[in-house]
């Protein structure tokens, strides 16, 4: 199967968060499954290209303006091909997404451009069986495929997969987005990417495409809440039977202290000494004293915001700090959580360090130093440094959300299993209790042991989550009719991740669980109203279903989080 990603970024090209990893390691992990694979992204001004494929396409952008963007040959890189759109006006510039005085008001130009483009590749230069797009950036390319391109032979029956990265990123504009990015004026209604007055492109993305996805299993049945889904919660539980949840995978390539180049010894789950090493080296790069290494030693390594848990740490800091630990913190961010951590290492000298910063070897350093890892997430829809700690013997210390509930087990005395301690409740008390819970167990080293090497043993490599995007996308290409495969799909759908009862009930409220993926991908007679192949078959379903709340002043906003377009370069799932 030939399998094109459209990414705004990828490593080792381009970076700001987890996004770039994904994209790096799954089209890496397919290619070992035997598939090819190729990606597209952006070529930002610190990418490289090796050659010009197509020296210049005829980009429209509504009316008479046309833009003439080239296609860029990149490496090919551990199997997969990398192709680049070339606009230097769009592209080249210091940041991928914005600048310090915020995001660039051009991005809708920027990526709809992008998205135009992405789809000649597939039409011209790399047909694919299937696209897998990511994020809102990329959501154009399932919407223009249904619209824009519905009548060319080249395109119009390729299936998509749209992955959503983080719901709290939106992608949304004013009107007159559409007609600077050219779009079809038919979309802009409610059962289109109109949104409460404005355009807004992830829903596009959850409309129009084949299957949608997040990046675990439980994430996938937050976004259904009005708690996680931004607004946008209506949408995707009308689409619930198109959604999967894929945990995201690690690249053990990088990330294992066995042959980890960062650290300062490896170590093994048979051989635990060098962890002892690593504490002792970063004691002493935070400039702590060596007399914690009998103590516990927390580490947290994070961008610094309200969705990462900072304002319950905030409100239970110094009774952290009264408990007998060491904490090291690594990260940046919001100005007010910076300024807690200087206070408290001037509270608490020689037993907080902190640096203010984003640094890789670093960040490997506290992941194999630290006793414990804290991630008291408001929401975390994958996250990838609690399943590195497993791996380095760190025991996680996480809050039951996203990926952190679906990667942790919480530690059970009694049998003796389980990989670390998790929290439900979102409250200062219940974190306290949970590092409490853990400051207990430490004190014991046979059962400190036995939690270690419960997590070190787990796997959470790129293997098993590639071979569930592979069947993701032979049922993606059975609903499009595909000559190859409409006779597997039920074989395509089986083994997929599926979700909670609770998760796949059909937003019209009825109780009834909605068709499980093996039903979906046989009624490729059927997928019109809930796919989204034309506008005409998207405008009834959304009020059949309310897909969304038409209370302007309620849709936006929840759980204390206004939903965005853009992370903080450098930030993480």
């Amino acid at each position: 199967m030939r399998i094109l990603f459209v990414a705004s970024e990828g490593l080792p090209f381009s970076k700001t968060g987890g996004l770039a990893d994904v994209v790096e390691a799954l089209p890496k992990a397919l290619v070992a499954l035997g598939h090819e694979v190729a990606v597209v992204l952006p070529r930002y001004r610190e990418t490289k290209a090796t050659a010009v494929v197509m020296p210049s396409l005829t980009i429209p952008m509504g009316g008479p303006r046309l833009r003439f963007p080239a296609i860029a040959n990149g490496a090919v890189l551990n199997g997969v091909r990398y192709f680049f759109v070339e606009d230097a006006e769009y592209f080249d510039r210091d940041g991928l997404y914005g600048s310090k005085t915020g995001d660039y008001p051009d991005n809708p130009e920027r990526y709809g451009e992008f998205c135009r483009a992405a789809i000649e590749v597939a039409k011209h230069v790399w047909p694919a069986d299937v696209i897998h797009c990511h994020d809102w950036q990329t959501a154009l390319v399932a919407v223009l495929l249904r619209t824009s391109y519905s009548d060319d032979p080249l395109a119009k029956d390729i299936p998509v997969v749209f992955s959503i990265h983080n719901m709290g990123y939106h992608g949304q504009f004013p009107k007159d987005v559409m007609e600077r990015v050219g779009l079809p004026p038919v979309l802009f209604h409610p059962a289109g990417i109109e949104y409460f007055g404005s355009v807004n492109l992830l829903k596009g993305g959850l409309v129009y495409s084949d299957y949608l996805t997040t990046v675990s299993r439980r994430y996938a049945q937050e976004i259904q809440t009005k708690e996680y889904g931004f607004g946008l919660d209506g949408v995707v539980r009308g689409r619930a039977d198109r959604l999967v949840g894929i945990l995201n995978g690690v690249d053990y390539a990088a990330w294992h202290p066995e042959k980890d180049k960062l650290i300062a010894a490896k170590y093994s789950a048979k051989d635990l000494s060098g962890k002892q090493v690593c504490k002792q080296d970063l004691l002493e790069v935070f400039g702590l004293p060596a007399e914690h290494l009998s103590r516990p030693l927390i580490g947290i390594v994070s961008r610094f915001a309200d969705q990462k848990g900072f304002d319950l740490i905030a409100e239970k800091a110094h009774e952290l700090m009264r408990e007998d630990l060491a904490l090291v913190v690594l990260g940046a961010g919001e100005k007010k959580y910076e300024d807690l951590f200087r206070a408290l290492v001037a509270a608490y000298p020689g037993r907080a360090g902190l640096k203010i910063a984003y640094d890789n070897t670093l960040a490997h350093k506290v992941e194999a130093g630290a006793d414990m890892f804290l991630m008291p997430s408001r929401y975390e829809p994958s996250g990838l440094n609690q399943m590195y700690s497993l791996k380095y013997g760190t025991v996680p210390i996480v809050r039951a959300t996203g990926g952190l509930d679906d990667s942790i087990e919480p530690f059970d005395v009694e049998h003796g299993t389980g990989t670390g301690f998790k929290f439900k409740e979102y409250t200062g008390e219940a974190l306290l209790f949970a590092v409490r819970q853990a400051l207990h167990h430490y004190m014991d080293e046979r059962i400190w042991k036995r939690i270690q090497l419960n997590g070190m043993a787990k796997d959470f490599s790129w293997k098993t989550p590639a071979a569930e995007y592979a069947k993701l996308y032979e049922a993606a290409r059975a609903l499009r009719g595909s000559p190859r495969s409409s006779g597997q799909a039920g074989q395509a759908a089986q083994g997929l991740s599926p979700l909670a009862p609770s998760s796949v009930t059909a937003a019209q409220g009825t109780g009834e669980p909605t068709p499980d993926l093996e039903q979906a991908s046989r009624s490729s007679g059927q997928e019109g109203a809930q796919a989204g192949q034309t506008p005409q078959a998207t405008e009834e379903a959304p009020k059949r279903s309310g897909q969304e709340s038409r209370n302007p002043e309620q849709a936006p906003k929840r759980s204390g989080q206004g939903a965005g377009n853009q992370k903080p370069a450098g930030t993480s799932n």
